[in-house]
């Protein structure tokens, strides 16, 4: 990653550090999914519709923000980042049949710590995320689903996935993850140097 990307994605951990103490103190125990679809998931004070649209999916789902990212360095988890937009069909048809099913949410809530972004509402985000993509597959679209170090670094990129590849492209990110970090963080390294648009800082205002 050349120097000014790699400045400007961790300065996004700046403001963030109140954040990590609140995350590695906390006593709180995992919600289940079926509390989470009840009581709704991070994304529930959001003004974006598309991000309204999955406030009571089962996952755990954080808007890109400060507390997202402090948790996912925290608590030492890659990030799964989905990127749509509410007028996207195939966005619609991935959330009924991944993100809205319990062994969806319970394996990802466990070992990820997942982000949803409206691709109207930060650009920028999508941008960037987007060309990782295309670096990684050759082509792009929407839903963007993009795995992420804790230093935001993408790794894996694809866009739609039906459930039983989704479980399995999951189950595997979480083992490489654990079994085979050095790899992955290479990997990760090699296809950020190739970022030219880094995302900025914060939350969407």
């Amino acid at each position: 990653m050349n120097t000014r990307t790699l400045a400007i994605l961790l300065s996004l951990f700046i403001p963030a550090v109140s954040f990590m103490s609140d995350v590695q103190g906390s006593t709180t125990p995992e919600r289940t999914p079926d509390e989470v679809r009840a009581q709704g998931n991070h994304l529930l004070a959001e003004r974006s519709v598309y991000l309204q649209q999955h406030a009571h999916n089962p996952i755990d789902w954080y808007p890109w923000g400060d507390e997202a990212l402090a948790k996912a360095r925290a608590e030492d988890k890659p990030i799964f980042l989905s990127v749509g937009y509410s007028s996207c069909h195939w966005c619609h048809v991935m959330e009924h049949e991944v993100f809205e099913q319990d062994v969806v949410a319970a394996f990802v809530n466990r070992h990820f710590v997942c982000i949803k972004v409206d691709r109207e509402e930060r650009p920028d985000l999508d941008a960037v995320y987007m060309e990782a993509v295309q670096a990684m597959t050759g082509r792009g679209g929407w839903p963007m689903s993009v795995f992420l170090t804790p230093d935001l670094e993408p790794f894996w990129g694809g866009t739609y996935l039906p459930l039983d590849a989704f479980m399995q492209l999951s189950t595997e990110v979480e083992r490489v993850y654990r079994e085979k970090r050095e790899d992955l963080f290479a990997q990760a390294g090699q296809i950020a140097a190739r970022i030219n648009r880094p995302p900025q800082g914060g939350r969407a205002r």
